[in-house]
């Protein structure tokens, strides 16, 4: 015990007698200094006495895709800190493949009486989805946030990256390293995020390079490496010499694909992902890609659903921020 004082009493800068004084719940201690040394208790790793725990302010769903994209559990983890740090007791609900559907995740999230749920990237994304799901969520008067989706006429604020730019950035970059028979590799286009990226997409290969004939340019799979890999190669039959994907897992089939009929990656075609997610910046080659703002929009996400659950509901819009264009490795000037 005397050991655990001192190491906590120099991380909070305190006296050991204020530690033991706050750990006790005696009186006569700064509400200042009383933080600074529960803050010391939870940096160290130590558990805070039972009378000395943060009261949960209620619970909060948060439904996300498969975890093995893992753009989804950075947005996971961001959040889940920030609920936390604000009382809030995160559900975290996994969607997979013939898994638990979303609405079903729903009716258990409303059993256990949530305050409000957080969607990523869900069936408001899905323009085949029906949308009464939300609007019937909202009629009982359930705070929601949705991430990376928008349904017309739906109470409820949402946060988008902007797609349209991040294909402008992308085209922009490799045009300007003398690219001009540029690919898209992209999911279904029943999805919004992927309709704008196609928007995106012709409107920056017409500003920039006057071409409108662009159709044969955009090959729609599956959001997986392999899905990457089958996209990309029908691409390079058509002889795209850079291709830019709509996620960073397509892109690392991409360039397997390349590797599988013998192609340098950058040197015979360049390569564009797209999240910026964990350890792609350590691929081989390093992903050149379009970044989310996850730190800010998931920030934004939660700051939104804080309000609506105390009662000051955010405007009724559609967030939309700025991505980042992260070159690396996997882009290089077009070889003549």
């Amino acid at each position: 015990m005397k050991a655990r004082l001192r190491d906590i009493a120099l991380q909070a800068g305190v006296s050991e007698a204020t530690v033991s004084r706050v750990l006790n719940g005696k009186p006569g201690v700064a509400e200042g200094t009383r933080q600074s040394v529960l803050t010391a208790l939870d940096v160290l790793g130590y558990d805070r006495p039972s009378r000395l725990r943060r009261k949960s302010a209620g619970l909060v769903g948060l439904i996300v895709p498969e975890l093995t994209n893992p753009i989804f559990p950075a947005f996971a983890q961001e959040i889940e800190n920030a609920l936390a740090q604000n009382g809030f007791t995160p559900v975290l609900c996994t969607q997979t493949a013939g898994g638990v559907h979303e609405d079903d995740y729903v009716q258990m999230l409303l059993d256990r009486g949530v305050a409000g749920i957080i969607f990523i990237s869900g069936l408001h994304a899905d323009t085949n989805a029906d949308p009464q799901r939300y609007t019937a969520l909202r009629e009982r008067g359930l705070p929601l946030v949705l991430v990376n989706g928008y349904i017309e006429g739906v109470d409820a604020p949402f946060i988008s990256n902007d797609e349209v730019a991040s294909m402008g950035l992308a085209l922009d970059h490799l045009v300007s390293l003398g690219h001009r028979e540029i690919g898209l590799a992209v999911g279904p286009d029943r999805f919004v995020p992927v309709i704008r990226k196609i928007a995106g997409f012709r409107n920056s290969m017409q500003a920039l390079l006057g071409r409108s004939d662009v159709g044969d340019l955009i090959e729609r799979s599956l959001f997986s490496v392999e899905g990457g890999a089958t996209a990309a190669g029908r691409l390079m039959d058509k002889g795209c010499t850079a291709i830019v994907c709509g996620s960073d897992m397509m892109a690392l089939g991409a360039i397997r694909e390349a590797r599988k009929r013998g192609l340098n990656v950058p040197r015979d075609i360049s390569v564009v992902g797209y999240d910026d997610s964990t350890l792609i910046a350590f691929t081989d080659p390093p992903l050149t890609t379009v970044r989310q703002s996850v730190p800010a929009m998931s920030a934004a996400t939660v700051r939104a659903l804080l309000d609506e659950i105390a009662g000051q509901p955010s405007p009724r819009a559609e967030y939309v921020f700025r991505p980042e264009l992260v070159v690396r490795g996997s882009t290089g000037a077009l070889r003549r």
